[in-house]
């Protein structure tokens, strides 16, 4: 009897486990699945994650993976290694990712060895921490921690007076490089200089580097103001390395400081001429790191960095309903069974939810469990939909929209035969 004969909708979210899956979907055809589904192409996934290796690699830059748009251990491994080049270094937002990566075995067989918390720590999930450095450190992997408060400094400090023996967290101090006017962030400024002052006095704290994130680089619409971005992250974080000098004694046997740049934009820029545009001295070591890329979305698209060749997901929706003339100018309009949930109600520079592949349609507004599908405004292209298709969106942030979804399902572009039916489920890591 099959899963879904035996099971409720209710029940199927309930039960994600990888084998069941498999066993249920591998091999079916994509029009047999339940929609709103949520589908990734593995052949293009691993050749974004090559692309982004060998853009590091021209760059003169190490790579952190971030792992937040996905959560899998799948596309973890696709990251970390590729044909291009691998790493060991990774990023989680939740420490759900943290453990989620050991627990799949990518640290104890040491496709891992160093994994940043990639938000400035919280005092009540320093413990949850030590317990995971305990966990990794036997396997040779570091733990590494973002700080931008002295506060969090301090709470370390008392967190390691608890213990039989004081220990060093190895810490990025994050730093604003525009885009949010952080003032407290931006090195020089006095509760900068405060920051470092308490990290490098600290008994609980080793400074690894410094890091920025240009989050306003996503408004990037060009290579030139991509690489604009980057070279401005890297300039605030060698400034801040610079300034770190003053507190570091002249016997101090610390390498040199990991300056980690990049957002998937800046991330896109990187290359052998975009590093020769950096004249300054460094006062440290480049890494770059970015997350979005494996996936892309409507918003990478924008930017003119990539083609739509290269967006690795899209959401399958069925046309539900359709209204003839009920649009504002006259045009048609119809309905899917993918809202707000499914898509995210993000919005972007291109306008819309999502837009419809191989239709002159997008999803123009969305409620929480239906969509309504407009007209794009240019009207070209196939503008035939019918209730009972199955269609497929791709939308504007695919790490909100991915986040939705129990179960991926995977299907490989190379070879072409297998772009339309099921050849794998990844299980993404849900919870904090």
């Amino acid at each position: 009897m099959s899963i879904s004969q035996t099971f409720t909708p209710h029940q199927l979210l309930s039960l994600p486990q990888k084998d069941v899956l498999v066993k249920e979907f591998v091999g079916k055809s994509l029009n047999e699945l339940r929609t709103p589904a949520f589908v990734l192409d593995r052949a293009i996934f691993a050749s974004n994650c090559a692309r982004m290796h060998a853009k590091a690699r021209q760059w003169g830059a190490s790579f952190r993976a971030h792992l937040k748009t996905h959560k899998t251990a799948e596309g973890t491994r696709l990251q970390l290694i590729s044909d291009a080049d691998k790493t060991g270094a990774v990023v989680v937002s939740t420490l759900m990712e943290a453990w989620q990566v050991v627990n799949s075995g990518l640290v104890s067989e040491g496709t891992i060895n160093d994994i940043l918390y990639g938000l400035p720590v919280a005092i009540n999930k320093i413990a949850d921490l030590s317990k995971l450095w305990e966990e990794v450190s036997s396997y040779g992997c570091t733990v590494r921690l973002l700080i931008d408060n002295a506060v969090q400094v301090k709470a370390l400090e008392e967190f390691e007076k608890t213990l039989p023996e004081g220990r060093l967290w190895s810490v990025f101090i994050k730093c604003d490089g525009g885009q949010r006017q952080v003032e407290e962030l931006v090195p020089g400024s006095p509760a900068f200089i405060e920051l470092l002052k308490a990290a490098f006095a600290s008994p609980a704290v080793d400074v690894y580097g410094f890091y920025a994130h240009a989050g306003n680089s996503y408004a990037s619409t060009s290579l030139d103001e991509a690489s604009s971005f980057l070279s401005s992250e890297v300039q605030v974080v060698n400034q801040a390395a610079e300034l770190a000098k003053a507190f570091v004694s002249a016997d101090d046997a610390r390498p040199s400081f990991v300056l980690s740049v990049g957002s998937t934009p800046t991330a896109h820029s990187a290359s052998a001429e975009a590093r020769e545009r950096l004249k300054e001295l460094l006062h440290g070591t480049l890494e770059l790191h970015a997350g979005n890329y494996p996936l892309l979305d409507l918003q990478q698209l924008h930017t003119t960095l990539i083609d739509r060749q290269r967006i690795a997901q899209r959401v399958l929706s069925t046309v539900i309903s359709y209204y003839p003339g009920r649009g504002a100018d006259g045009s048609d309009e119809a309905m899917c069974d993918a809202g707000g949930i499914a898509m995210s109600k993000d919005t972007g520079p291109s306008g819309g939810f999502g837009d419809v592949i191989g239709k002159a349609w997008r999803l123009g507004r969305v409620s929480q469990e239906h969509g309504v599908l407009t007209r794009t405004k240019d009207g070209n292209g196939d503008t035939t939909l019918e209730v009972g298709d199955v269609i497929g969106i791709v939308g504007q942030h695919a790490c909100m929209i991915a986040a939705a979804y129990p179960w991926y399902y995977i299907v490989d572009s190379s070879p072409a035969e297998e772009s339309s039916k099921v050849v794998d489920v990844w299980v993404p890591w849900k919870g904090w």
